[in-house]
């Protein structure tokens, strides 16, 4: 069934010129937990998305994601269920793409300036790592543009309440320097992590003065997949964004 169901967006990056973008939800269907798996519901998914965004479902690059820190450039989409290469992030200057990070309780961040636009993957590896400042500096790189111009949309995520963790994943995260006073709650048996609020805060210590936040926890609301929720039979939703052609 090809999906119906808009798009999540970010209304402060909707008004960006020229760029196109979204969230999807389970009602976009599965979009495949790993790239290069063949999956004949997942080409219909990304053809009715691409479109929907008007662009072709050959635009679409999809990255093969490891929880690092790499940004990878990317000028060619392969279509949904091939990989452009490995890479936690991905920028753009080149219209006619469709960037996507695929999630089920990672954080998807989406980044645009006039002229580009860029994804990243944020686990709390990826985090921890760096990835999402990464991510700010090679579109702004790329484009010339300063940080303060840069728009972002974080998308839906797991939260706090359900995101519990271990000591070391806390000391992971504070040594990237970011303050993370409110972010971690302690009066359960384990910490849990705000991991979008870290995000938040590292796109902010970044330069980055634009941030929507959109959706709510992928664990509690069924509308997501989670894979904290569903283990390994969890779907994989979507951050998606692109430059529009000039026509």
């Amino acid at each position: 069934m090809i999906p119906s169901t808009p798009l999540l967006i970010g209304e402060q990056l909707a008004r960006t010129p020229g760029v196109c973008h979204g969230f999807t939800t389970r009602s976009h269907g599965n979009l495949v937990g790993r790239a290069g798996t063949t999956n004949p519901e997942a080409v219909e998914h990304w053809s009715a998305i691409s479109r929907r965004m008007g662009f072709s479902p050959g635009a679409v690059a999809v990255l093969s994601q490891v929880h690092g820190d790499r940004v990878l450039p990317v000028n060619a989409g392969k279509g949904g269920l091939s990989s452009v290469g490995e890479a936690d992030a991905a920028v753009c200057t080149t219209p006619d793409v469709l960037l996507v990070v695929r999630v089920a309780d990672c954080v998807p961040v989406l980044l645009a300036v006039p002229g580009g636009v860029a994804v990243a993957h944020a686990g709390w590896r990826g985090t921890a790592a760096g990835v999402v400042a990464n991510a700010v500096q090679a579109l702004c790189a790329a484009t010339g543009m300063p940080t303060e111009s840069v728009v972002a949309a974080i998308g839906p995520h797991i939260s706090q309440a359900h995101f519990q963790v271990g000591e070391e994943v806390v000391e992971a995260l504070r040594g990237t320097g970011v303050d993370l006073e409110g972010l971690i709650d302690r009066t359960r048996a384990k910490p849990h992590v705000d991991l979008g609020g870290v995000v938040e805060r590292q796109l902010r210590a970044a330069g980055v003065e634009c941030v929507d936040r959109v959706g709510g926890c992928s664990y509690a609301d069924l509308q997501y997949f989670s894979h904290r929720r569903d283990g390994e039979r969890a779907g994989r939703m979507a951050g998606v964004i692109g430059l529009r052609a000039s026509r």
